[in-house]
């Protein structure tokens, strides 16, 4: 009797959860401050150039400009207007340099890559609601306060019944369990809090 070998099918590993490693903040499109930079030059160069070009023209020049450079030329370094406007070019360079290197987006937290085409965001706010939802759950919470950073979950929970180190065991369990299933690139460390309704909250 022959035998013929047996084939078995191998059913493929299931892929694992990518780590958390380096997942860089979403860019903000900025429109707003863009959009005003760009007018403030636009409207400033065509009346400079306007001027330079009346000028060159044989016109006088306008009467702004001539009010700029006897001012310019007869003001001290040390006058209040012009500290003053060095001051405010100075806050505005500043605040456009920040703008410009910084990424924004603050309240959308990056989430752990799946794929390396994709990238997906988490609102700050929409996951704070889902801890405090999940911290509602425990027995004896009575109220709950969410603030969630980009490192750090601060949770205070206002318990009215059951022993407080129960429920802070309980708490700590179920938010630390939530935090991991938020899929976040960076999860943010716990800071539990528990106290008595009696206290300040």
């Amino acid at each position: 009797m022959s035998t013929e070998p047996t084939q078995v099918a191998e059913r493929p590993a299931e892929a694992a959860p990518p780590p958390a490693g380096h997942a860089p903040r979403f860019w903000s499109p900025r429109r707003a401050p863009a959009a005003l930079a760009a007018a403030v030059l636009l409207v400033a160069s065509a009346a400079f150039l306007y001027d330079i070009g009346a000028v060159r023209a044989h016109h006088p020049a306008m009467h702004w400009r001539r009010v700029l450079a006897r001012q310019l030329a007869t003001r001290p370094l040390d006058d209040t207007w012009v500290l003053t406007g060095a001051g405010v070019a100075a806050a505005v360079g500043v605040w456009l340099l920040i703008l410009a290197l910084t990424p924004g987006l603050r309240d959308v937290l990056p989430m752990r890559r799946s794929h390396p085409d994709v990238r997906a965001g988490l609102r700050r706010d929409a996951a704070a609601m889902s801890l405090r939802d999940r911290a509602m759950e425990i027995s004896g919470v009575r109220r709950v306060r969410v603030r969630l950073g980009r490192s750090r979950a601060h949770v205070l929970a206002v318990s009215h019944f059951r022993d407080l180190d129960e429920v802070r065991a309980d708490l700590d369990a179920a938010l630390t369990d939530a935090i991991e299933g938020l899929g976040l690139a960076h999860a943010p460390r716990l800071t539990l809090h528990v106290i008595r309704p009696g206290r300040k909250d």
